[in-house]
C-alpha cells in the first residue's frame, strides 16, 4: 500500500494496472522496473530504502565472520565447523545469482524477495529457539540468499533515488553501500555477544530482515516489463553449475582450516567441481539460448575483465585478512580495534562519494587504476610492523585501502555492466552472474591466499629463528630463568620451571615468525596490486587509443 503522504496524480501507483512508463522512463536492464519521474521526498524515500536493503543483506554475515571465535565457543563448535558458517553463506550466494536475474525478468524481484527474505525470517526466528549448529547453517544459507536478492534491490531502488543525469553516479552508491556492512560489522558491541548472549545478534538480525521486508512493501518498485526468461535448459545447467560452484566455494573457505593436503574430501569436492562446471559449461556453449553465454564469457576483454576483478579482490583481502590477522596475532579483540573501523568506515564512505562525482563513463579504467595504485601503496605501508604496532599505526594505510576498495567497486560493475548492454539484453545474465562470481569467489581466494601463504612462511621464519636461539647464549639463558622464575611460586620443582621458561621462549618466537609471515603477506599483496595494475594499464591504453582513432577516422570522413 503507497503510503498516502507519498502519493501524486500522475504517479504509477495511482493505476499501477493500467499505467504504462514513457519511452524515457524505461530501464535499460532488461527486466528491471521503469524510473519515473518522482519529487524529492519520494526519492529519498526510495533512497533510505535502498541504503537499508544493501546493509541488511552483508551485515549479518559481517557479524558472524568479526566475531567467529565468539560464536564458535557459544556453539561448542571445532575451528572446522565454524568456517562452515561464513562459507555457506558464500555459497547460497553465488548459487542464487544463477537465477535470480531470470526470475527478475519472469516473476519480478519483488516476489523473488519477499519470497526469501519471509524465509530468512522465519530461519531466524527458528534459530533462537533451536540454537544448534544445524540452524546456525540454515540462517546463515537463507541469509546468502537473501543478500543476492538485496543486493540488486539497493541497485534498483537507488536508480529510483536519482535523476536521469545522475543515475549513473547513483550506481556507485548501490554497488558501494553493502561493502559498508564489513566496517559497520566490527563495531557492533562485541559485549553483547559474550556470555551466552548471541541471542542478542540474533534478534538484530531479524529486526532487520523484518524492517526491510515492511519498507519494501510500504514503498514497491514501479512495475517492470515481465517476460518468459526461463527455458528447459536453463535447469539442467543450474543442477550442474550450482553444486560446481558450491563445492569450490567449500573447498576454498575450508582449505586452510583443515589444511589443503590434510582433508581427503577437499581433493574429492575439487574434481567434483570441475567436472560438474565443465560439463555444465559444455552444454551451455552449445545451446541456442544459453544461461551463461559462454562465447561472450570467454572473449579476451571479459576474462581480463574477470581477472582484474578477483585479482583486486585478492588484494583488498588485505584488509579483512592481513591486518585484522596481525592485531589478532598481537592480542588485540574487536574493541581494542574498534576505531580502526571508524578510520576505515568513514574513509570508504569517501571513497564511495568521490567515486560517485568524478564518475567518467568515457574513461572507467582511470579509477580502476588509482584504487590498484592506492593498495598497493597501503600494503607497502604496512610492512615493518612489529609487537608494538597497534591500531593508530595502521590508521593512515587502511583508509587508504578504504578508500581504494569503494572507488573501484562503482566503475568496475559498470565496465562489465556496459560491454554486456552493448553486446545484447541476452548478455545480462551473463554478466551478472560474473560479477557476483567475482567478487564473492575472489574475497575467498584472497582470504585462503594470504591465509596459506602467511602460514607457510610462519614455519619459515620459525625455523630460521629456532635455529638462530641456543640455549647455551647466556642471554637466551637468562630470559629462560628470568621466565621460569615468574613462575616460582606456582611450581616449585625447578626442572619443571626451566621447562616453562623454554616454553615461554618458544611462544614469544611463534609471535615474532607470525608478525614477520605478516609483513611477508604486506609485500606480496603490494607486488601483486603494483603488477595488475601495470598489465590493466596496458590493456586500458590500448582500448582508449582505438577509441581516440575511431573518433578522429569518424571527424575526418
Amino acid at each position: 500500500m503507497i503510503p498516502a503522504s507519498l502519493r501524486g496524480r500522475g504517479w504509477w501507483w495511482s493505476a499501477p494496472d493500467t499505467w504504462v512508463p514513457e519511452p524515457h522512463e524505461r530501464s535499460i536492464m532488461p527486466g528491471s522496473p521503469a524510473i519515473p519521474d518522482h519529487p524529492m521526498r519520494v526519492r529519498l524515500a526510495f533512497g533510505g530504502i535502498a541504503a537499508l536493503a544493501g546493509i541488511t543483506g552483508g551485515l549479518g554475515n559481517g557479524i558472524v565472520t568479526a566475531n567467529l571465535t565468539s560464536l564458535q565457543g557459544e556453539l561448542g563448535l571445532y575451528p572446522a565447523e565454524a568456517a562452515w558458517l561464513p562459507t555457506v553463506y558464500v555459497m547460497t550466494n553465488v548459487v542464487s545469482g544463477l537465477l535470480l536475474v531470470k526470475f527478475r525478468q519472469q516473476f519480478g524481484l519483488r516476489l523473488f524477495v519477499q519470497i526469501f527474505l519471509v524465509g530468512y525470517v522465519l530461519a531466524t526466528a527458528g534459530h533462537l529457539v533451536a540454537h544448534s549448529f544445524a540452524s546456525a547453517i540454515v540462517v546463515r544459507a537463507f541469509s546468502g540468499i537473501a543478500a543476492a536478492s538485496l543486493s540488486t534491490l539497493a541497485l534498483l531502488y537507488m536508480m529510483q533515488a536519482f535523476k536521469p543525469a545522475w543515475r549513473l553516479k547513483g550506481l556507485v552508491f548501490a554497488v558501494g553501500i553493502p561493502q559498508l556492512a564489513t566496517p559497520l560489522a566490527r563495531l557492533f558491541p562485541s559485549e553483547l555477544l559474550e556470555a551466552g548472549q548471541w541471542q542478542t545478534f540474533y534478534v538484530f538480525e531479524l529486526g532487520l530482515a523484518l524492517l526491510t521486508l515492511a519498507a519494501v512493501r510500504w514503498l514497491p518498485l514501479p512495475p517492470s516489463e515481465r517476460f518468459k526468461a526461463f527455458e528447459r535448459g536453463d535447469f539442467l545447467t543450474f543442477v550442474l553449475v550450482a553444486p560446481g560452484l558450491a563445492l569450490l566455494t567449500a573447498v576454498l573457505g575450508l582449505g586452510r582450516v583443515l589444511w589443503w593436503f590434510e582433508a581427503p574430501w577437499l581433493g574429492y569436492a575439487l574434481c567434483a567441481a570441475v567436472v560438474l562446471l565443465t560439463v555444465g559449461f559444455s552444454i551451455e556453449h552449445r545451446r541456442e539460448n544459453p544461461l551463461l553465454n559462454t562465447r561472450w564469457l570467454g572473449s579476451g576483454d571479459i576474462l581480463r575483465f574477470a581477472l582484474v576483478a578477483i585479482l583486486t579482490r585478492v588484494v583488498l583481502a588485505e584488509q579483512t585478512t592481513g591486518a585484522v590477522g596481525l592485531l589478532t596475532t598481537l592480542g588485540l579483540g574487536n574493541e581494542q580495534m574498534r576505531g580502526l573501523f571508524v578510520v576505515i568506515l568513514f574513509a570508504s564512505i569517501a571513497g564511495m562519494v568521490v567515486g560517485s562525482l568524478t564518475l567518467n563513463p568515457n574513461f572507467l579504467g582511470k579509477p580502476i587504476l588509482i584504487a590498484l595504485g592506492m593498495i598497493a601503496l597501503g600494503a607497502f605501508m604496512d610492512m615493518g610492523a612489529t609487537n608494538l604496532t597497534r591500531p593508530p599505526q595502521l590508521y593512515v594505510s587502511q583508509a587508504i585501502l578504504g578508500f581504494a576498495a569503494l572507488l573501484f567497486i562503482g566503475p568496475a560493475l559498470l565496465v562489465g555492466l556496459t560491454r554486456a548492454l552493448a553486446a545484447g539484453p541476452s548478455y545480462f545474465v551473463s554478466f551478472s552472474v560474473l560479477f557476483s562470481v567475482t567478487q564473492s569467489l575472489g574475497g575467498l581466494i584472497g582470504a585462503a591466499l594470504i591465509g596459506t601463504f602467511q602460514t607457510v612462511q610462519t614455519r619459515v621464519h620459525l625455523i630460521q629463528l629456532g635455529n638462530q636461539v641456543s640455549l647455551t647464549d647466556p642471554v637466551v639463558a637468562s630470559r629462560v630463568t628470568a621466565g621460569g622464575a615468574g613462575l616460582g611460586r606456582v611450581i616449585g620443582d625447578p626442572a619443571l620451571r626451566q621447562a616453562e621458561g623454554v616454553a615461554l621462549i618458544g611462544q614469544s618466537l611463534t609471535r615474532e615468525a607470525n608478525i614477520l609471515a605478516y609483513d611477508d603477506v604486506f609485500r606480496l599483496i603490494g607486488v601483486i596490486a603494483l603488477v595488475t595494475m601495470l598489465w590493466a594499464s596496458i590493456h586500458i591504453t590500448r582500448i582508449q587509443r582505438a577509441r581516440r582513432r575511431a573518433a578522429l577516422a569518424a571527424t575526418t570522413s
